[in-house]
């Protein structure tokens, strides 16, 4: 997948996830841009893993299911740096 589709790809899944994921996040566009890129990386392992059975890095590619996956990884990652960044060191 060139870097174009990359980029748009990562736009739809990150701003389709901040919409569906509770509360507010702030972020610019760059944010989520690499938000949606992170969230198909994170989907496509997880999709990877759960039809084949084998743990390997994938991405998904841009199609409608693509997105979706996209979608899912992005709030599966929304909600990992939200439980990870609110326990705080006192």
């Amino acid at each position: 997948m060139g870097i174009l589709a990359w980029i748009v790809l990562g736009l739809i899944a990150g701003a389709i996830a901040k919409a569906i994921y509770p509360g507010a996040q702030g972020g610019s566009i760059l944010g989520t841009m690499l938000l949606g890129i992170v969230g198909a990386f994170i989907g496509g392992t997880l999709y990877t893993l759960l039809t084949t059975g084998t743990f390997t890095l994938a991405s998904v590619g841009f199609s409608i299911g693509g997105i979706v996956v996209a979608v899912l990884g992005a709030i599966i990652g929304l909600f990992l740096y939200y439980a990870f960044m609110s326990r705080r060191a006192y």
